[in-house]
């Protein structure tokens, strides 16, 4: 059998092959609903035959989106559609995973095709907040920097949501601290200034996503499994690097966080990326072999052989797409037959089974 049509079991879930489907921003919601896009993007990528399928960042307050049009789950009345979303990607064998975030101070911004920079007040925007008063850029709104009361806030916000995702039915939640997003913004010393206990030193800066974490772990299930999505490196000198992911990674994996999704980048306009083919699969490596935690590595990785040898070398243990697998929804039967594996269609596809 190939190790990427392989199953894998996390705590008391059992995923069916390695293909996970990447977050990816939809910006199709109204105050937070999901709607039937999200139904059908996600539901085809179920029957596209992925193991796990993890939401788009789903906002936990109304102040942590990134758009006016960002998935929410900050109150009850966002779990029905979720919950029908997550019931028709279960019948297809696949794990349904939601991505719990907060934008920080890169929220209030247009979507994608309308073009980034600030919202305005009359058209839906608001103050954003985040560890020290410093915008992304020039075009994004100046945050309010988080008081202690608003910190806890934002621990509680989390937290609450967790709780929604489990009646939601996801089996998977995903805590997002990668990308320029607000615990991404603790962590790195370019956009945390701070000097109280949450700023400075790197036990410091670490701090509000160990409390995220440890307070979803209360009302998480021990047998549901727990990741974190992190920027193994803003690209900057002077900003967040792998040597501090290694050395969160020991940390995460002791409070009992069960796997790494290992991205990189996105907190700074200053970076300068080195793109290719799995580009970010060698931060994903070192990771898993200097902390023995589990990873899932992105970025650029788009055939069945490259994914296929990502986990025979051991360097990482989940493949996580996003680009290719928007271009191809079903890009899992068809790699599946380029690795001579035999795997379950959809009964409704089988006529078209090679």
């Amino acid at each position: 059998m190939s190790q990427l049509f392989s199953t894998l079991t996390i705590r008391a879930i059992q995923f069916k092959n390695r293909i996970t489907v990447s977050p990816m921003c939809q910006y199709s919601s109204a105050d937070g609903f999901a709607t039937d896009w999200h139904l059908v993007h996600l539901g085809s990528r179920a029957t596209g035959g992925a193991g796990l399928i993890i939401t788009e960042a789903a906002a936990v307050s109304p102040e942590g989106r990134i758009s006016p049009h960002d998935l929410g789950i900050w109150k009850d009345e966002h779990i029905d559609k979720l919950l029908q979303i997550t019931s028709f990607i279960a019948a297809q064998y696949c794990v349904p995973g939601i991505q719990l975030a907060h934008a920080g101070r890169k929220a209030s911004t247009n979507v994608p095709w309308i073009g980034r920079g600030k919202v305005e007040d009359a058209h839906g925007g608001w103050t954003p907040v985040a560890p020290s008063a410093i915008p992304f850029t020039e075009t994004y709104p100046m945050p309010a920097a988080l008081s202690s009361n608003g910190i806890r806030k934002v621990i509680a916000d989390f937290t609450a949501a967790a709780k929604r995702a489990l009646q939601a039915g996801f089996k998977v939640i995903e805590l997002h601290a990668a990308h320029g997003y607000l615990v991404h913004q603790f962590l790195s010393p370019l956009s945390n200034h701070r000097t109280d206990k949450y700023g400075g030193s790197f036990e410091n800066r670490i701090r509000l996503l160990l409390e995220i974490t440890d307070s979803v772990k209360t009302v998480w299930p021990d047998g549901l499994p727990l990741f974190v999505r992190i920027s193994a490196t803003d690209w900057v000198n002077g900003g967040w690097n792998l040597e501090e992911s290694v050395q969160l990674a020991h940390i995460l994996k002791d409070r009992g966080v069960d796997l790494l999704d290992v991205s990189s980048g996105g907190l700074s306009e200053h970076q300068h990326i080195s793109v290719g083919p799995a580009y970010q699969l060698p931060f994903a490596s070192r990771i898993r072999k200097e902390t023995g935690i589990l990873t899932g590595t992105v970025g650029m990785i788009t055939n069945a052989i490259q994914a296929e040898s990502i986990l025979v070398n051991g360097d990482a243990d989940m493949i996580f797409m996003a680009r290719e697998i928007l271009r191809n929804p079903y890009f899992p039967l068809a790699a599946a037959g380029e690795l001579k594996e035999k795997i379950n269609w959809p009964v409704q596809y089988e006529r078209a089974k090679p």
